[in-house]
């Protein structure tokens, strides 16, 4: 399972309500209930990052130490990646499971190895002129490569652990610099029919292969959108926090529970060593049925609890969040 502790964009951090207590709850929640081993912590902020994995690694769980640069360039991705990788060797050294790693779809989430002031911008411009997408995946994927080959020198000399990479494919990452290949594997209607096939071939790479991130929304569709699934939203400019949805959508936690289901018995038969749902609840994409429909932005997020608004949930009295179905089909399937 992934377990946000806040992205942090422009100065601005996604999880505002950080109570130290909820999370050691959730993540027993996930060990317990979910029947998960290992978990995903991910986000900007080394602190937290480091207590989250450390109260993961007191419930026995294998822990992948994720930091989440956005819209840093290269320099500033180092310093983050070296001041984490100081703390995940702590966390090591006291006996605890720990992958180390380096960076999510950088050359998308972040500058300098790209044109492009946001992320959409960079991805548009990737995507762009078919007979140029070569040429710019091909320069892309060298920068990239540049990068990593520093970074990776950077975090071993402080991290003496397993260390991997999120890639997009596209990305063409040097895979001999790291233990482990991992991949943002999104499946999409376009892709669905090699969806498997594509899986089997990754896993035949000659190195341990991980999914660290998958997943989709519980409106009607959002599994055919694969990595566009958040594009129903409209979001602040200045800051990137969600705002509203861009239209009416029709609510769907069964689609999303199936999507779920059928990725992780993909992944499962053909060999994957690890693979993390994405994820367990986004804090700011609150659950709204009443009033504007626009405002339910739980509808968009692709957490398998929908979060509450000055209120507490049922099924886990004293947290602010109930599950979706999401949350029962990936307990029944982890629980088997």
């Amino acid at each position: 399972m992934t377990y946000d502790t806040g992205f942090i964009r422009n100065g601005e951090i996604s999880r505002t309500d950080f109570d130290s207590q909820v999370v050691r709850r959730e993540l027993a929640i996930i060990r317990d209930d979910l029947h998960c081993s290992a978990v995903q912590v991910i986000g900007g902020d080394p602190g937290r990052l480091e207590l989250v994995a450390a109260y993961a690694a007191e419930l026995g769980l294998e822990v992948w130490f994720s930091p989440y640069p956005l819209e840093l360039n290269p320099g500033e991705i180092l310093a983050l990646f070296a001041d984490c990788a100081e703390r995940a060797e702590r966390l090591r050294k006291k006996g605890a499971e720990v992958v180390f790693v380096a960076g999510v779809e950088l050359s998308i989430m972040n500058q300098g190895f790209m044109p492009g002031d946001r992320a959409d911008e960079r991805l548009s411009l990737l995507l762009s002129d078919p007979d140029r997408r070569g040429e710019r995946l091909a320069e892309v994927s060298d920068r990239l490569n540049d990068f990593l080959r520093g970074a990776v020198a950077v975090v071993r000399e402080l991290f003496r652990g397993r260390v991997t990479y999120a890639a997009i494919q596209a990305e063409g990452v040097d895979w001999t610099l790291f233990d482990i290949m991992s991949f943002e594997l999104i499946r999409s209607a376009e892709v669905a029919g090699q969806f498997r096939e594509g899986v089997r071939t990754l896993v035949a790479g000659g190195k341990p292969v991980a999914i660290t991130g998958f997943g989709t929304a519980a409106y009607r569709g959002a599994g055919d959108r694969g990595g566009r699934v958040m594009e129903i939203l409209e979001y602040d400019e200045a800051t990137g926090a969600p705002v509203r949805l861009n239209g009416y959508y029709v609510r769907d936690e069964d689609g999303q529970a199936a999507y779920l289901r059928e990725l992780l018995e993909i992944f499962d038969t053909e060999g994957v060593d690890a693979a993390f749902v994405f994820i367990f609840a986004l804090d700011n994409f609150p659950h709204r049925p009443d009033g504007d429909p626009r405002l339910d932005l739980d509808l968009a997020s692709l957490g398998i609890v929908k979060m509450l608004e000055n209120r507490g949930g049922d099924a886990y009295p004293g947290l602010a969040w109930e599950p979706k179905a999401a949350f029962t089909a990936v307990a029944e399937y982890y629980r088997s």
